[in-house]
Protein backbone atom coordinates (compact mmCIF):
# COMPACT_ATOMS: atom_id res chain seq x y z
CA UNK A 1 0.00 0.00 0.00
CA UNK A 2 1.56 3.52 -0.30
CA UNK A 3 0.30 6.82 0.43
CA UNK A 4 -1.79 9.26 -2.20
CA UNK A 5 -2.54 12.78 -2.37
CA UNK A 6 -6.54 13.58 -2.58
CA UNK A 7 -7.70 11.00 -0.79
CA UNK A 8 -8.30 12.38 2.47
CA UNK A 9 -5.51 12.96 5.24
CA UNK A 10 -2.96 10.12 5.81
CA UNK A 11 -5.04 8.05 2.78
CA UNK A 12 -3.91 4.23 2.01
CA UNK A 13 -4.39 3.17 -1.50
CA UNK A 14 -4.50 -0.42 -2.27
CA UNK A 15 -1.45 -1.04 -4.95
CA UNK A 16 -4.09 -3.67 -6.43
CA UNK A 17 -6.53 -0.97 -6.97
CA UNK A 18 -4.10 1.20 -8.18
CA UNK A 19 -2.82 -1.68 -10.88
CA UNK A 20 -6.80 -2.27 -11.40
CA UNK A 21 -7.70 1.28 -12.51
CA UNK A 22 -4.18 1.15 -14.73
CA UNK A 23 -5.13 -2.14 -16.54
CA UNK A 24 -8.53 -0.96 -17.30
CA UNK A 25 -7.72 2.34 -18.95
CA UNK A 26 -5.19 0.59 -21.13
CA UNK A 27 -7.77 -2.14 -21.89
CA UNK A 28 -10.28 0.50 -22.77
CA UNK A 29 -7.39 2.29 -24.82
CA UNK A 30 -6.11 -0.69 -26.63
CA UNK A 31 -9.98 -1.89 -27.44
CA UNK A 32 -10.70 1.33 -29.45
CA UNK A 33 -8.22 0.03 -31.80
CA UNK A 34 -10.45 -3.68 -31.82
CA UNK A 35 -13.36 -1.51 -32.51
CA UNK A 36 -12.72 1.34 -34.81
CA UNK A 37 -9.54 -0.35 -36.44
CA UNK A 38 -12.22 -3.11 -37.79
CA UNK A 39 -13.16 -0.57 -39.93
CA UNK A 40 -10.49 -0.94 -42.00
CA UNK A 41 -9.66 2.63 -42.66
CA UNK A 42 -9.23 6.05 -40.95
CA UNK A 43 -13.05 6.95 -42.03
CA UNK A 44 -16.59 7.91 -40.68
CA UNK A 45 -17.30 4.28 -39.76
CA UNK A 46 -14.20 3.76 -37.60
CA UNK A 47 -15.20 7.68 -35.98
CA UNK A 48 -18.38 6.42 -35.36
CA UNK A 49 -17.55 3.23 -34.05
CA UNK A 50 -14.46 4.94 -31.49
CA UNK A 51 -17.19 6.82 -30.31
CA UNK A 52 -19.75 4.21 -29.22
CA UNK A 53 -17.07 2.05 -28.11
CA UNK A 54 -16.04 4.96 -25.10
CA UNK A 55 -20.00 5.71 -25.06
CA UNK A 56 -20.69 1.93 -24.30
CA UNK A 57 -17.91 1.57 -21.94
CA UNK A 58 -18.82 4.81 -19.87
CA UNK A 59 -22.24 3.66 -19.50
CA UNK A 60 -21.26 0.22 -18.39
CA UNK A 61 -19.23 1.77 -15.77
CA UNK A 62 -22.34 3.96 -14.53
CA UNK A 63 -24.74 1.04 -14.97
CA UNK A 64 -22.09 -1.24 -12.59
CA UNK A 65 -21.83 1.63 -9.95
CA UNK A 66 -25.80 1.91 -9.86
CA UNK A 67 -26.21 -1.76 -9.61
CA UNK A 68 -23.70 -1.50 -6.43
CA UNK A 69 -25.87 0.99 -4.93
CA UNK A 70 -28.32 -0.38 -5.19
CA UNK A 71 -27.52 -3.75 -3.84
CA UNK A 72 -24.86 -2.59 -1.04
CA UNK A 73 -25.55 1.60 -0.34
CA UNK A 74 -22.15 2.31 -1.98
CA UNK A 75 -20.22 1.83 -5.11
CA UNK A 76 -17.05 0.64 -5.61
CA UNK A 77 -13.54 1.19 -7.77
CA UNK A 78 -13.56 -2.57 -8.67
CA UNK A 79 -17.32 -2.21 -9.53
CA UNK A 80 -16.68 0.98 -11.89
CA UNK A 81 -13.99 -0.99 -13.50
CA UNK A 82 -15.37 -4.38 -14.14
CA UNK A 83 -18.71 -1.74 -15.45
CA UNK A 84 -16.39 -0.22 -17.66
CA UNK A 85 -15.33 -3.91 -19.28
CA UNK A 86 -18.61 -4.73 -19.70
CA UNK A 87 -19.74 -2.21 -21.44
CA UNK A 88 -16.72 -2.96 -23.77
CA UNK A 89 -17.86 -6.09 -24.33
CA UNK A 90 -21.15 -5.82 -24.92
CA UNK A 91 -20.54 -2.89 -27.40
CA UNK A 92 -18.25 -4.38 -29.19
CA UNK A 93 -20.81 -6.35 -31.62
CA UNK A 94 -22.66 -3.05 -32.29
CA UNK A 95 -20.22 -0.47 -32.28
CA UNK A 96 -19.95 -0.32 -36.16
CA UNK A 97 -23.26 -0.40 -36.54
CA UNK A 98 -24.97 1.64 -34.04
CA UNK A 99 -25.24 5.61 -32.73
CA UNK A 100 -24.14 7.45 -29.52
CA UNK A 101 -27.79 7.28 -27.91
CA UNK A 102 -28.13 3.29 -28.86
CA UNK A 103 -24.13 2.88 -27.49
CA UNK A 104 -25.36 4.40 -24.31
CA UNK A 105 -28.26 2.12 -23.89
CA UNK A 106 -26.26 -0.89 -24.60
CA UNK A 107 -23.67 -0.16 -22.21
CA UNK A 108 -25.71 1.13 -19.38
CA UNK A 109 -27.78 -2.55 -19.77
CA UNK A 110 -24.61 -4.38 -20.02
CA UNK A 111 -23.04 -3.00 -16.73
CA UNK A 112 -26.64 -3.59 -15.12
CA UNK A 113 -27.04 -6.99 -16.07
CA UNK A 114 -23.33 -8.45 -15.41
CA UNK A 115 -23.06 -6.68 -12.31
CA UNK A 116 -26.36 -9.38 -11.55
CA UNK A 117 -24.45 -12.31 -13.49
CA UNK A 118 -21.74 -11.76 -11.28
CA UNK A 119 -23.82 -12.34 -8.28
CA UNK A 120 -25.09 -15.16 -9.13
CA UNK A 121 -21.94 -17.02 -8.50
CA UNK A 122 -22.15 -16.61 -4.81
CA UNK A 123 -25.59 -18.37 -5.08
CA UNK A 124 -25.13 -21.00 -7.31
CA UNK A 125 -21.13 -22.06 -5.93
CA UNK A 126 -19.79 -21.73 -9.39
CA UNK A 127 -15.67 -20.84 -10.16
CA UNK A 128 -15.41 -18.25 -12.10
CA UNK A 129 -12.42 -16.15 -10.50
CA UNK A 130 -12.35 -13.71 -13.68
CA UNK A 131 -15.64 -13.02 -14.06
CA UNK A 132 -15.28 -14.14 -17.67
CA UNK A 133 -19.31 -16.06 -17.05
CA UNK A 134 -20.59 -12.66 -15.54
CA UNK A 135 -18.95 -9.94 -17.79
CA UNK A 136 -17.93 -11.62 -21.13
CA UNK A 137 -20.32 -14.55 -21.89
CA UNK A 138 -23.11 -12.23 -20.06
CA UNK A 139 -22.62 -8.80 -21.52
CA UNK A 140 -21.13 -10.57 -25.03
CA UNK A 141 -24.86 -12.05 -25.15
CA UNK A 142 -26.35 -8.71 -24.38
CA UNK A 143 -24.67 -6.79 -26.82
CA UNK A 144 -25.30 -9.34 -29.62
CA UNK A 145 -29.09 -8.93 -28.70
CA UNK A 146 -28.91 -5.78 -28.75
CA UNK A 147 -27.44 -5.07 -32.02
CA UNK A 148 -30.98 -6.58 -33.29
CA UNK A 149 -32.79 -4.07 -31.36
CA UNK A 150 -30.10 -1.28 -32.04
CA UNK A 151 -28.92 -1.59 -35.70
CA UNK A 152 -29.52 1.27 -37.92
CA UNK A 153 -28.31 1.16 -41.68
CA UNK A 154 -27.93 5.27 -41.34
CA UNK A 155 -24.84 4.42 -39.55
CA UNK A 156 -23.62 1.56 -41.96
CA UNK A 157 -25.45 0.73 -44.61
CA UNK A 158 -23.77 -2.70 -45.18
CA UNK A 159 -25.76 -4.05 -41.85
CA UNK A 160 -29.43 -4.36 -41.15
CA UNK A 161 -31.89 -2.36 -39.37
CA UNK A 162 -32.69 -3.60 -35.95
CA UNK A 163 -35.94 -4.03 -34.64
CA UNK A 164 -36.13 -0.12 -33.61
CA UNK A 165 -34.61 1.07 -36.70
CA UNK A 166 -37.74 -0.26 -38.42
CA UNK A 167 -36.56 -3.90 -39.51
CA UNK A 168 -38.76 -6.09 -37.94
CA UNK A 169 -37.85 -9.15 -35.91
CA UNK A 170 -35.45 -10.67 -38.87
CA UNK A 171 -32.31 -9.28 -37.61
CA UNK A 172 -32.72 -9.82 -33.72
CA UNK A 173 -33.70 -13.76 -35.16
CA UNK A 174 -30.62 -14.09 -36.73
CA UNK A 175 -28.62 -12.76 -33.97
CA UNK A 176 -30.59 -15.20 -31.47
CA UNK A 177 -29.55 -18.23 -33.70
CA UNK A 178 -26.17 -16.89 -33.86
CA UNK A 179 -25.96 -16.64 -30.07
CA UNK A 180 -27.27 -20.14 -29.74
CA UNK A 181 -24.54 -21.23 -32.14
CA UNK A 182 -21.86 -19.72 -30.50
CA UNK A 183 -23.13 -21.20 -27.47
CA UNK A 184 -23.33 -24.91 -28.33
CA UNK A 185 -19.87 -24.95 -30.18
CA UNK A 186 -17.92 -23.30 -27.16
CA UNK A 187 -19.77 -25.62 -25.09
CA UNK A 188 -19.15 -28.73 -26.87
CA UNK A 189 -15.53 -27.95 -27.79
CA UNK A 190 -14.58 -27.12 -24.19
CA UNK A 191 -16.32 -30.29 -22.63
CA UNK A 192 -14.13 -32.34 -25.61
CA UNK A 193 -11.02 -30.44 -24.57
CA UNK A 194 -11.07 -30.70 -20.51
CA UNK A 195 -12.33 -34.75 -21.39
CA UNK A 196 -9.19 -34.77 -23.28
CA UNK A 197 -6.88 -32.85 -20.53
CA UNK A 198 -8.51 -35.07 -17.85
CA UNK A 199 -7.44 -38.53 -19.71
CA UNK A 200 -4.03 -37.62 -20.27
CA UNK A 201 -2.76 -35.36 -17.17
Amino acid sequence: VGKRKGFGKNAIIPHNLTMTVLGTGILWFGWFGFNAGSALAANGLAASAFLATNLGAAAGACGWALMDAAKERKSTTLGVASGAVSGLVAITPAAGFVGPMAAIAIGLAAGVVCAWAVGLKFRLGYDDSLDVVGVHMIGGIAGAVLVGIFADTAINELGADGLLAGGGLTLLGKQLVAIGATLAFSGIASFVLLKIVDATI
